[in-house]
Order: structure tokens, then sequence, then C-alpha cells
């Protein structure tokens, strides 16, 4: 139970983070603000689907789809921060 409820915070701290990063992007329009934004979806839905995978269905092995999350959402700020550090 208590596992569960650490996999659901983490997964509401990527959201909050996501979110938070979204609005500063609208406000300012700095675009590695999105691209962050965009890298914490990636984590939400990492801590969204460990949650599903290690509490809701056990018996269905997830890491793989979790792992692409995560490298997805690394992906995007790396490539952000390789694009905005080019003259």
């Amino acid at each position: 139970m208590f596992a569960a409820t650490v996999y659901l915070l983490c997964a509401l701290t990527s959201i909050v983070c996501m979110v938070l990063l979204g609005r500063a992007w609208r406000r300012t329009g700095a675009r590695l603000l999105l691209w962050s934004a965009i890298c914490f979806v990636g984590f939400a839905v990492n801590n969204l689907l460990l949650f599903v995978d290690l509490v809701l269905l056990p018996g269905i092995d997830l890491s793989l789809v979790r792992g692409l999350a995560s490298f997805a959402g690394v992906t995007a700020l790396m490539i952000a921060l390789v694009w905005e550090s080019e003259p």
C-alpha cells in the first residue's frame, strides 16, 4: 500500500512540474521551458505506467514501455539543449 502511494505521488509531482513548466512557457515563450514540459510528460507517463505495472497489473511486465516513455522524455530534452546551445 505504501509503495502504491509513493508511485502515485511521484506521478503527481511529474504532472505538476509539467503543468508549471507549460504555464511558464505560455507566459514567457522560452522554448526550453516547452521542451522541459515535454520531458516531464515522458516522466509522468513513466510514473503512471509504473503504478499500473507494479500495482494494478503485477503479472504483466511493462518495463519496456516505461523505459521508452522515459527515453522519449530525456531525448526531447537533449535535443532541445543541443538546439538551444547553437549560436
